[in-house]
């Protein structure tokens, strides 16, 4: 850190920038190579870059090789990296972007569609969260669209334990999810554990909201009682929630919960007792 009586030498960040975008795609002293498009196009770059100013390029850099028997290993895979559903000048307008800080295109738009066509089970939380941090409507949406296709193996990732409880709930409200509520009440219930030691906060204040979009009235009576015991260690749910799903069960019907909470997801395992739940059942 500069003392008291130090100066800051600023250099000439036009010299800089052009520096720096003979590096890109340039073979000299890369250590990674990906293969872009249908054309199997070969583009260069250095790994430090890409994974110091791009989330989703540091996420695909520190996967393990296919193959591989240690997942553990620290050596990182070389490629090439096969994106064939990228065309080859937006990877490149993405690449400069990236290295320079400037492009002639709109880098805006060619970053969001690279997010979009590298989009995977492993980054599309982590893509969700930065789309909502920047109020990017068109890539949440892209992203949530994602995750409805693939959820069962989505909750089981490092990313969705680490989305904010904002956008978890957000993820929660979708009546499209490809997985059942047990499922999803446990992956709540991890995700619930992992942020309240992070946040040194209790579990139930962590996720207070997210739990409000929790289905239980779509469980089984014996599925409720497991809950209860669980809940009994954490109190993840508000008793308030438990007692209002036995009450759709002893009433058989869904009156008394918000509608939303009685409504099957696309994932949801067919239970008897969810003919009772009509009208509020798709």
């Amino acid at each position: 850190m500069a003392g008291p009586c130090s100066a800051r030498l600023q250099g000439d960040v036009a010299a800089f920038t052009a520096a720096l975008r003979t590096l890109v795609n340039n073979p000299q002293f890369s250590d990674v190579m990906f293969v872009v498009g249908r054309e199997q196009q070969k583009v260069f770059a250095h790994r430090c870059v890409l994974a110091c100013r791009c989330q989703a390029f540091r996420g695909m850099l520190g996967q393990a090789p296919v193959g591989s028997q240690d997942s553990s290993s620290s050596v990182p895979p070389q490629g090439p990296f096969i994106l064939g559903n990228v065309q080859p000048e937006v990877f490149l307008a993405v690449i400069e972007f990236l290295y320079t800080n400037s492009v002639t295109l709109n880098s805006h738009i060619l970053c969001v569609k690279f997010i979009k066509d590298t989009l995977s089970v492993e980054q599309v939380c982590e893509a969700l969260q930065a789309a909502v941090t920047y109020g990017q409507v068109d890539l949440q949406q892209h992203c949530l669209a994602f995750i409805e296709g693939c959820t069962a193996a989505v909750v089981r990732t490092q990313g969705f334990r680490e989305l904010s409880d904002v956008v978890l709930a957000r993820v929660l409200r979708s009546d499209r999810l490809a997985v059942d509520e047990l499922d999803l009440v446990q992956a709540v219930r991890e995700w619930a554990h992992v942020s309240s030691a992070v946040l040194e906060r209790p579990v139930p204040e962590v996720a207070a909201l997210p739990v409000r979009e929790l289905r239980l009235p779509l469980l089984a009576p014996s599925e409720l009682v497991t809950l209860e015991s669980y809940n009994q260690q954490d109190l993840l749910i508000p008793v308030e929630s438990i007692a209002a799903a036995w009450r759709a069960h002893a009433l058989r019907k869904g009156s008394g919960v918000p509608s939303r909470l009685c409504c099957p997801r696309r994932g949801t395992r067919p239970r008897d007792h969810h003919r009772h739940l009509e009208p509020h059942a798709k």
